[in-house]
């Protein structure tokens, strides 16, 4: 890898100050020397520069010898037959890990994987390292799983409130994704969810307070690259008030730019401010920012007016993944890529047809639409970050690595300390809660049960029945279809919920059903908290706003009083709940 070597980097490492001197993190690599990094790109040519712009999944769990129906959707989607031939027919600057792409099954798998991509690289083109990313923003949108630790989810920590826990969590997050080879992670959110019907925000935003999510997005930023991992703050300039997934639609942002100013720039300011590596645009249209009706990713007096020129950002700017329908809607997938460099754009994440956005650039320039010159600026701010990064003093991890940093004890017990903050209480008008778990109370525990978002936890149902007979109480989960006729006898039933629609649905058949009985009916909304509008009113209600492990045994511990609820609300559930709003239990209830 003489040319990445070449590359380096001056020999002063920044001074980072871990959270936690017992977890392991890599250093951050050394501060980058633009002369080098300069002098390699003029010495690229045109295929290898403009592969640095593309960061693209590939199929199977390993580089070089993945499952044959993973080979099969290698050569469908790219003409080739592993990951590895990928690299290098593209000159890849990054890979993007997906679960559905059977790329994330276990720790030391994933630490294989991400060695041998950087071995293809390394053996391909300039030798230039890949920046190996993946969306690990923990709580709803998790790619790894078990035996990684799984840490509570943005909005989770907007009830908790503390930056401390905020920044610890991401910390970890990145000490370990650092170990599997991976140093970019799509967080945080720095979205702000001020609407209750948000499809496709809602949990992953710490909440529908600007100052409080700014704060804690910074935080985040600060805990992700203490670790040695670039964090992408998202989804600029603001997905939070929109009532279409940009996966599946093209949305509308309607806030004047007043109340842009005020509601969805803070965030993303604080994070510039705490040095974020990375900043994602949306695919939305904005129009008080940009009357063109192009989405945000594809404008350039959003990405370079106000993202450059307004916020000072310096790093890198990333689309979000541009096979989604809200950027493919006005313009075919050979325009798309082009447009989003032209915005001010450097990362084109995961095109739906990477030979024809990569010879779609390529044309560009040749035709003279794009100069060389502005592929070089975006190329200039990657290879930036990547020795920011430290990937071009050492792109390899190690079993050794992954042993001493994921799922580690002190992970797992950290996990725990910062769900503990994270329930809230939010009714509880006969002082049912808590449970007095010394009695031995007769508990069903019913409701929805979710897939965990990576496929290695749950069901939610079963966990929170583990847990409150670990903590003395005789519980027993039951199917909805079953549990209304079993509640007579019992001393409550805990009926978890998610994501309950507006009017008539089988949730709320069920917890009418179950009030109806006139046995005590405690309500575990699992994700969204706005669930306690949409449904009767219970003899207590808790949110917990992820359905992993760690949240729901928190919730246990708070129901049953081993641990006080200290949550509160991050955002506002409407005609029931404030903003802020949030109960404990008087000292003698503990």
């Amino acid at each position: 890898m003489a040319a990445a070597t070449a590359a380096g980097a001056s020999p002063t490492a920044a001074p980072q100050t871990p959270d936690d001197p017992r977890s392991p993190a890599r250093p951050p690599g050394r501060r980058p020397d633009p002369a080098r990094l300069r002098a390699l790109v003029s010495g690229m040519g045109l295929p290898e520069l403009v592969g640095q712009l593309f960061v693209s999944r590939a199929y199977g769990h390993s580089a070089t010898d993945p499952d044959p129906a993973d080979a099969e959707l290698n050569r469908s989607a790219f003409g080739v037959r592993t990951a590895a031939e990928l690299v290098a027919r593209y000159h890849l600057g990054g890979v993007v890990y997906f679960a559905w792409a059977h790329n994330t099954r276990t720790p030391h798998q994933i630490a294989a994987l991400s060695n041998g991509l950087q071995r293809a690289a390394a053996d391909s083109g300039a030798g230039i390292p890949l920046l190996l990313s993946v969306d690990q923003e923990h709580g709803a949108v998790a790619r790894i799983g078990r035996p990684a630790t799984l840490l509570p989810g943005a909005m989770a920590l907007g009830a908790a409130g503390s930056p401390a826990n905020a920044r610890r969590a991401a910390r970890i997050a990145g000490t370990e994704l650092a170990a599997m080879g991976i140093r970019q992670d799509y967080a945080p959110v720095a979205d702000v969810n001020v609407n209750p019907a948000n499809p496709v925000i809602g949990v992953r935003s710490f909440g529908s307070d600007p100052a409080r999510a700014a704060e804690l997005a910074a935080a985040q930023v600060r805990g992700y690259q203490g670790a040695g991992v670039a964090a992408a703050a998202k989804h600029f300039p603001g997905h939070g008030d929109t009532e279409t997934d940009s996966h599946v639609g093209l949305p509308v942002m309607r806030h004047t730019r007043a109340q842009w100013e005020e509601l969805d720039e803070p965030p993303f300011r604080a994070a510039v401010r705490a040095g974020v590596d990375v900043v994602m645009t949306a695919h939305i249209v904005f129009p008080a920012l940009d009357p063109s009706g192009d989405p945000a990713t594809l404008s350039r007096p959003i990405v370079t007016g106000i993202l450059r020129e307004r916020l000072g950002f310096r790093g890198v700017v990333v689309t979000d993944a541009l096979d989604m329908a809200g950027v493919r809607q006005k313009y075919g997938d050979d325009r798309v890529p082009v447009l989003a460099l032209k915005a001010g754009c450097d990362q084109l994440l995961n095109a739906p047809d990477l030979g024809l956005a990569y010879r779609s650039v390529l044309a560009a320039v040749e035709s003279g639409e794009l100069t060389r010159a502005r592929v070089e600026e975006s190329v200039l701010r990657i290879l930036e970050l990547k020795a920011r990064r430290g990937l071009f003093d050492d792109p390899y991890t190690s079993d050794a690595e992954v042993d001493a940093a994921v799922g580690t004890p002190e992970h797992l017990a950290a996990a725990e300390a910062v769900a503990a903050g994270t329930t809230t209480l939010l009714a509880n008008p006969r002082g049912l809660l808590p449970l007095d778990a010394s009695a031995g109370p007769r508990l069903l525990v019913t409701g929805t049960d979710p897939v965990s978002p990576t496929g290695t936890t749950g069901p939610p149902t079963a966990v929170l029945t583990r847990e409150l007979a670990a903590l003395g109480c005789r519980a027993r989960a039951l199917p909805p279809e079953r549990a209304v006729a079993a509640a007579p006898g019992h001393a409550a039933v805990l009926v978890c919920t998610y994501n309950v629609p507006e009017g008539e649905s089988p949730q709320r058949t069920l917890v009418a059903d179950l009030v109806a009985t006139g046995v005590p009916v405690v309500l575990v909304a699992l994700r969204n908290p706005y669930d306690p509008a949409r449904l009767p009113q219970c003899a207590a209600e808790v949110a917990t706003y992820t359905w992993t492990d760690v949240e729901v045994r928190a919730a246990a511990r708070v129901l049953t009083g081993a641990s006080r609820p200290a949550g509160r609300l991050p955002v506002p559930v409407p005609g029931r709940y404030p903003l802020g709003h949030g109960l404990s239990y008087p000292p003698a209830a503990q």
